[in-house]
């Protein structure tokens, strides 16, 4: 009461007026200044998840940060579902993938050469039965996408090949109280791509333009966070490839045909992508090119050139050429006279078949500035060259021209490499000594149309035994190649 007496002879009623407002005010921003001090203390706030609807669908979560405040991240396209996470180091924000069992997706493409489907959510698969199932509450609108049945090899139009190839069901499986569902044996979190290595698996150039380009095109992006599943498993194929393969995938090869038991995925590709020409790579479709791809051969197997050798006046080292040899088919008959003229003209020469250890090969023939060979598998060794390094291909008789352009010259091309084309006349090919003079296989090659008639004949049954005065130019034509 005596506060309230002095405050009333100390001022008028308006003055008393505007400092009770006054007080009022500089409360209320003491309140305020208290409440910012003692907010880590007043409850689990931080602790609150915001669920956030962002585009076309995508669903994403943020998790805040007890260490720092949070930042917005741009949400990819390509991805359905994402978390993201305030680095506690930093103020940037991961973004990783993860399990959307709510909304399954499946995509399935038809490529010229190849059929895949990718898949994502709660996703089974069941190597016993080659099924792939797609576990949804609501099954109707994944059957207007559903299904196909996929042999997982990146040649579909070869008949032939792929009746070597198990066929795959991609399905949904409704997830119902009436249905018993699929339990999981093992669960993964990571991807998981499947792939057969059956095929035309045991030549090299399929090997290559059939399983090994299509699956790095198709699981490069995944920077080694990536299942393989294997159907038709050829142990040794995956041995072979062993050295690349561990860069595409961090994990062990699985046999998915081995056993009984269900894997289960965040999402699962059946079959691989490829583009439809041979040993090549569409960068308007994909991301990756050829130089990705031989940049990817050269870290993989450790190989020291990217560069072929550029031939200099005075220079001591001589340029090295490796001449591939066959066996049987489509062999040099006369090597040594070949290589004593390459010799000659100042070539160091190595001869070798492509067997044995890839790691090795692929070394040797890094180390190499020309390589020459008759058409055939063991030409896809191009891919360990040097870029600017020469190329001879040299093209059996009877028209296989178009084969040989198709293989190996336009892809060499893509490779940066030199290349040099050389046919043989009749009179090289070991077929005169097989045939009379006035037969058609001699006469007439465009009169052979069934493919496999002419396959028996100019590529299984022809050796070259080159002219080597017609050859020699050639290989002078290689050495100013390396000179430019």
């Amino acid at each position: 009461m005596m506060y309230d007496s002095i405050f009333a002879r100390s001022f008028n009623k308006h003055e008393q007026r505007r400092l009770k407002y006054g007080a009022f005010v500089s409360f209320f921003l003491l309140f305020l200044s208290l409440c910012t001090i003692f907010k880590p203390y007043l409850g689990p706030i931080h602790d609150l998840n915001l669920r956030l609807s962002v585009g076309d669908g995508v669903k994403m979560r943020m998790v805040s940060d007890t260490t720092s405040s949070p930042k917005m991240a741009k949400a990819e396209e390509d991805m359905s579902t994402k978390i993201l996470v305030n680095d506690t180091s930093s103020s940037h924000i991961q973004t990783v993938p993860v399990t959307n069992k709510e909304e399954p997706s499946l995509i399935c493409t038809s490529e010229a050469k190849t059929d895949f489907c990718e898949s994502q959510g709660d996703i089974r698969v069941q190597g016993s039965s080659s099924t792939v199932y797609i576990v949804s509450p609501e099954t109707s609108t994944l059957s207007e996408n559903m299904p196909k049945i996929i042999k997982p090899y990146a040649r579909k139009t070869d008949t032939f090949a792929m009746s070597m190839v198990r066929e795959w069901s991609v399905k949904p499986l409704k997830d119902s109280s009436k249905q018993k569902v699929l339990e999981c044996s093992q669960n993964h979190t990571v991807p998981a791509i499947l792939f057969s290595t059956g095929g035309y698996v045991g030549n090299h150039f399929h090997e290559f333009t059939d399983i090994f380009i299509p699956l790095f095109l198709t699981s490069r992006k995944f920077n080694g966070e990536v299942k393989f599943l294997v159907t038709n498993y050829r142990a040794w194929w995956l041995y072979k490839y062993q050295v690349p393969l561990k860069k595409l995938s961090n994990y062990e090869f699985i046999d998915i045909n081995k056993d009984d038991q269900v894997h289960c995925f965040p999402s699962v590709t059946v079959g691989l992508k490829r583009y439809q020409k041979e040993l090549s790579f569409d960068t308007s479709i994909y991301s990756y090119s050829m130089k990705d791809f031989r940049d990817f051969l050269r870290s993989s197997y450790s190989l020291k050139r990217d560069k072929a050798i550029r031939l200099r006046d005075g220079q001591s080292r001589k340029p090295r050429l490796m001449i591939i040899t066959r066996k049987s088919t489509r062999s040099f008959t006369n090597p040594d006279e070949i290589v004593k003229m390459a010799k000659g003209l100042g070539f160091e020469v190595i001869t070798m078949e492509g067997s044995g250890s890839l790691s090795r090969f692929a070394e040797i023939v890094n180390s190499c500035d020309v390589l020459m060979g008759v058409h055939g598998a063991g030409l896809t060794n191009i891919v360990f060259l040097p870029e600017n390094a020469v190329f001879i291909q040299i093209v059996p008789y009877g028209g296989v021209d178009w084969l040989a352009k198709q293989d190996f010259g336009l892809p060499s091309e893509e490779m940066n490499l030199k290349y040099l084309l050389y046919n043989i006349k009749l009179e090289e090919s070991t077929l005169i000594q097989q045939y009379p003079p006035d037969h058609k296989i001699l006469k007439d090659p465009s009169s052979i149309q069934d493919w496999f008639e002419f396959k028996s004949v100019y590529l299984d049954k022809q050796s070259v035994k080159l002219d080597i005065d017609r050859f020699r130019p050639t290989l002078q034509k290689a050495l100013e190649l390396l000179h430019q």
